[in-house]
């Protein structure tokens, strides 16, 4: 009798901006893996990876399936995601480079740490090459393989920390690129009963759904959620006026913050890094045409530019408000510098550490009449109008306004927020680790 094995298959960068989604080919083969006979060990496993990379499609997501089979299966298992793979990719797209890597066994801390870094940053396909071969696992590339990091990264993120779920349904291939129709009233409704197990399906500022993508790829619409019986739930309220092809449960690091690393001088700075950094502001803010925010933070090793778009909105509202002075946090990626524009922060959120104080100065009232006082000239003193007093001594008064912003986190509107951004909702919500068994029916067929 042959043994029991454990597998895990990681895939990435099967989709084009024209068609596709790697979701749907994990979908897939949810379906095609349990009739060969595998069992699932986990619920499949959606890792987004660092969305600043500039080669990435749309959301960056990478997938994993972790299972438990015989090993007489393990070839056929191979060649059944294999050619999945090849059948639902879009392989006439330039940009399109998917890869495969089949892993056995437990995840050393070395994919652990790989996995970690493609999430935060930008890794080469010599280190994944360099993982795969020294684990004994096999990956298969298309193309050139890129996605064979982000399929190594998303076994490598198991996930045992914080984490979200989502349901994804997908429309049936006569309906893909046309409008989607789900009855809108039943997503308010449901966002009403679920709120706060499911989060970010209608933005509150502008009432725009938000749980249907826009674009020509499968799904239907995604709903996100602290626990699969809530999304599951959400799902089950939400009417849709086409057909669903399939649906399935996936776990995820969506609304984690998984991507940020905090770090300790701006002149750690690189393009294309997600990150947390701490400084002053060194100037007022300044709206530019758009209506987007910049301003610029300094600390004692150097500055950067922040920016906070337009579409961010109440960033945006809270970014125009700073003033020089004030110690804050940036959280966002980073955009490497152009012939038009320096190195930019992309501004996911604020913390506000420290207000400066805000200080208005006044012309002296008259110590005679109590009227206010006209200046007279540079170093030249106040005069008068009223009963003709005149003073060369007297000085501008201070006042100190009192400041509309208060100390504390603001985060960008959720119309405008990325997979990976943790909302308000979440806070106090982490997970500390992966859940012991899987509910019955997380995915149809």
């Amino acid at each position: 009798m042959k043994s029991m094995i454990t597998m895990h298959i990681g895939f990435d960068d099967t989709d084009s901006p024209k068609m596709g989604c790697t979701t749907y080919v994990a979908a897939l083969l949810v379906v095609k893996l349990h009739q060969i006979g595998a069992s699932f060990t986990d619920y499949p496993n959606l890792i987004r990876l660092n969305p600043n990379v500039p080669w990435k499609t749309r959301g960056n997501g990478a997938l994993c399936l972790r299972i438990r089979c015989n090993e007489e299966l393990v070839e056929e298992i191979m060649e059944t995601t294999i050619d999945t793979v090849e059948k639902n990719a879009d392989l006439s797209y330039a940009g399109t480079d998917p890869g495969i890597v089949f892993f056995f066994n437990n995840i050393p801390d070395e994919l652990r740490t790989f996995a970690k870094r493609t999430i935060q940053g930008i890794v080469k396909m010599k280190e994944a090459l360099k993982l795969v071969k020294m684990f004994g696992a096999e990956a298969v590339g298309f193309k050139n393989g890129r996605g064979i990091i982000g399929g190594l990264a998303a076994i490598g993120e198991t996930l045992e920390k914080d984490h979200t779920y989502e349901v994804i349904t997908y429309r049936t291939p006569k309906n893909r690129g046309t409008p989607r129709r789900i009855q809108a009233s039943s997503i308010r409704e449901m966002n009403e009963k679920t709120l706060p197990l499911t989060f970010n399906n209608v933005d509150p500022e502008t009432d725009r759904i938000l749980i249907t993508p826009r674009g020509p790829d499968p799904i239907l619409y995604g709903i996100r959620g602290e626990n699969p019986k809530a999304v599951k739930q959400a799902h089950e309220i939400v009417h849709s006026q086409e057909p669903i092809e399939r649906w399935v449960i996936f776990r995820t690091n969506h609304g984690t913050d998984a991507h940020l690393r905090r770090i300790n001088s701006i002149s750690e700075i690189q393009p294309f890094n997600p990150v947390v950094v701490q400084g002053d502001l060194a100037k007022e803010p300044e709206v530019i045409p758009g209506g987007h925010v910049i301003f610029t933070i300094k600390d004692e090793n150097g500055k950067v530019d922040c920016a906070a778009y337009e579409p961010t909105g109440t960033l945006r509202k809270v970014a125009k408000k700073l003033i020089a002075g004030d110690l804050i946090e940036a959280y966002g990626g980073v955009r490497q510098a152009s012939s038009k524009h320096p190195v930019t922060i992309n501004l996911e959120k604020i913390r506000i550490l420290k207000l400066a104080p805000k200080i208005s100065f006044f012309n002296p009232k008259c110590p005679h009449c109590s009227k206010r006082m006209k200046s007279m000239g540079k170093e030249k003193g106040f005069r008068c109008d009223k009963c003709g007093f005149r003073s060369s001594k007297l000085k501008k008064v201070a006042v100190k306004n009192k400041r509309v912003l208060k100390k504390g986190l603001y985060i960008t509107s959720q119309r405008s927020q990325r997979h990976l951004t943790k909302p308000i909702l979440r806070y106090g919500r982490e997970k500390a680790n992966a859940p012991k068994k899987m509910i019955v029916n997380w995915h149809f067929p």
